[in-house]
């Protein structure tokens, strides 16, 4: 099994900064796409950021510019540092990878808890 384990979720000033963490441990052998996705209360899930493994990025258009998403591929974690953030960004935030767990398996995807970011003065 694989698991994912996210932190630095919190509460936050408009204007401000957080950076959350997501890393996986388990039964790895090789780790695809990483990503996040976040949901706001009454409202569907969103798309806010994905990486390959070779680093390439693609991000929603509510957070380009502010949102920067990173991996680090030794330690399998995945980074978001998520800058002058809105109000609007207030949801709970959860991490995904797309993990082979042995040569030649496929890849299954896998899911963090998901953490709570609040954007509030």
């Amino acid at each position: 099994q694989v698991q994912l384990a996210e932190s630095g979720g919190g509460l936050v000033q408009p204007g401000g900064s957080l950076r959350l963490s997501c890393a996986a441990s388990g039964s790895i052998f090789s780790i695809g796409a990483m990503g996040w996705y976040r949901q706001a209360p009454g409202k569907q899930r969103q798309l806010v950021a994905t990486i390959t493994s070779g680093g390439s990025a693609n991000y929603a258009d509510s957070v380009k510019g502010r949102f920067t998403i990173s991996r680090d591929n030794a330690k399998n974690t995945v980074y978001l540092q998520m800058n002058s953030l809105k109000p609007e960004d207030t949801a709970v935030y959860s991490c995904y990878a797309t993990v082979s767990s042995r040569y030649g398996s496929r890849y299954s995807n896998y899911w963090g808890q998901g953490t709570q970011v609040t954007v509030s003065s």
